[in-house]
């Protein structure tokens, strides 16, 4: 009858699962429960294990640092510091010229500088020719206006892209520097032959004045030697600048790569496109209405 009095819906110890052993030691861990963790102990320190040491170089952290190099600031022309007109230009044959192309470089700078001392000798020449015979008053303001037109134009037009190609190594620079001192070296021939009432104390200019006055005549002679000169030099430093551009491996195929570059990517043609790509879609959408 002992099987019948006991009660029924006891559980037998016998039966109870987490009386295993293998659960009773993970229980009894000293893993602390959820309900004892505390997350601020008093000792952040205590239950730390071992560190790797970290390495002895200072780590820095991958910060943007500004810029050390200088700004290279214009300096030519050269001009005082409390002049109201700052210099335009930078110019520095040392760190942008290459050594094999600086000597040719600096000598188109020399003529350049020489053709301009030239145009103002011309200017004097023509000033006494017109001293002399007031019919010559032509030559006198032609002569002004090429000194005030071709001394700037000829630093921009082609002194300026033979030193941005030997800088650069650009072929669209070659190829403008040969196009337009081809046309400079038409204009210094003209210079020296010295047509009559075109503003150039050339030689016949100076023979003509030889006949009416020695001395202004020996001044245009002067002037025509200088115009001379210039005409040969420029012959000599086209085809220099001609072999040194043949060395460098500039073609014409470059010299279109770099126009549509240049033009591709220049903000005023890209606004001008885009622009006048807007209008003709409106265009075409108003006339399909």
């Amino acid at each position: 009858m002992s099987e019948f009095d006991s009660n029924p819906f006891a559980d037998p110890a016998n039966d109870n699962p987490f009386n295993d052993p293998s659960v009773t030691h993970a229980t009894n861990s000293s893993v602390e429960s959820v309900d004892q963790y505390n997350p601020f102990p008093a000792h952040p320190t205590d239950n730390l294990g071992t560190t790797i040491p970290a390495s002895a170089t200072p780590y820095q952290p991958a910060v943007l640092q500004p810029s050390t190099e200088p700004s290279k600031e214009n300096n030519w022309p050269p001009l005082p510091k409390n002049f109201p007109i700052k210099p335009c230009f930078y110019q520095d044959f040392s760190q942008d010229i290459p050594e094999e192309h600086r000597r040719i470089c600096k000598m188109i700078y020399y003529l350049w500088m020489f053709s301009s001392v030239t145009l103002f000798l011309n200017l004097l020449a023509c000033l006494a020719f017109f001293t002399t015979n007031s019919a010559y008053g032509v030559d006198f303001g032609l002569s002004i206006l090429w000194l005030i037109l071709f001394t700037p134009c000829s630093f921009l037009c082609w002194y300026r892209p033979v030193y941005k190609a030997f800088k650069s190594d650009s072929s669209f620079s070659f190829f403008f520097f040969f196009m337009v001192f081809f046309c400079q070296v038409v204009i210094f021939v003209i210079q020296a032959v010295g047509i009559p009432k075109w503003g150039n104390s050339g030689w016949i200019t100076a023979i003509d004045a030889f006949t009416k006055n020695t001395a202004v005549g020996a001044i245009m002679a002067v002037v025509a030697i200088f115009f001379t000169v210039c005409a040969v030099l420029s012959i000599i430093l086209l085809k220099m600048v001609h072999s040194n551009y043949r060395r460098t491996g500039a073609s014409f195929q470059k010299a279109q790569q770099e126009f549509s570059q240049g033009v591709f990517t220049n903000k005023t043609f890209q606004s001008a496109a885009t622009t006048a790509a807007s209008s003709a879609a409106q265009g075409a959408f108003q006339g399909n209405n």
